[in-house]
């Protein structure tokens, strides 16, 4: 087992979600930050960068795909696992293009939530 932890971030403006999402996490030994907005987030990213981000793609003011076009006009190419409650066609290919490395619906599935991160951080240039 790889013994450095992991530090995920967890940007969703739905409290509910990020509670859960957080304990999840934790229990499969990652470290985990939550943040209620994207802006939150990309406030965040200035000071330091985490391993994965588990971003929600719609939220007020900056949603998800603000928050992937941001990252990328700062030349910051975080391993992303998008996930929405409104999943369409477009969502997903416009996240893909984004650069996310998984896109999954909400409910989430927690296994496959914790696989899409394995892989995501996986194919990740670190």
């Amino acid at each position: 087992m790889n013994n450095i932890r992991l530090l995920v971030a967890v940007v969703d403006d739905e409290e509910a979600v990020r509670i859960a999402l957080q304990r999840l996490l934790r229990s499969a030994s990652l470290r985990v930050e939550t943040f209620s907005s994207g802006a939150e987030f990309l406030d965040s990213v200035k000071e330091h960068q985490p391993d994965c981000v588990v971003l929600d793609l719609h939220m007020p003011q900056v949603g998800g795909f603000a928050v992937q076009a941001r990252l990328a006009e700062a030349g910051i190419r975080l391993p992303t696992v998008v996930i929405t409650g409104h999943d369409t066609d477009e969502s997903r290919e416009r996240a893909l293009a984004g650069g996310a490395a998984a896109y999954l619906r909400k409910p989430v599935d927690d296994q496959a939530l914790l696989d899409a991160i394995t892989l995501a951080v996986g194919s990740g240039s670190h």
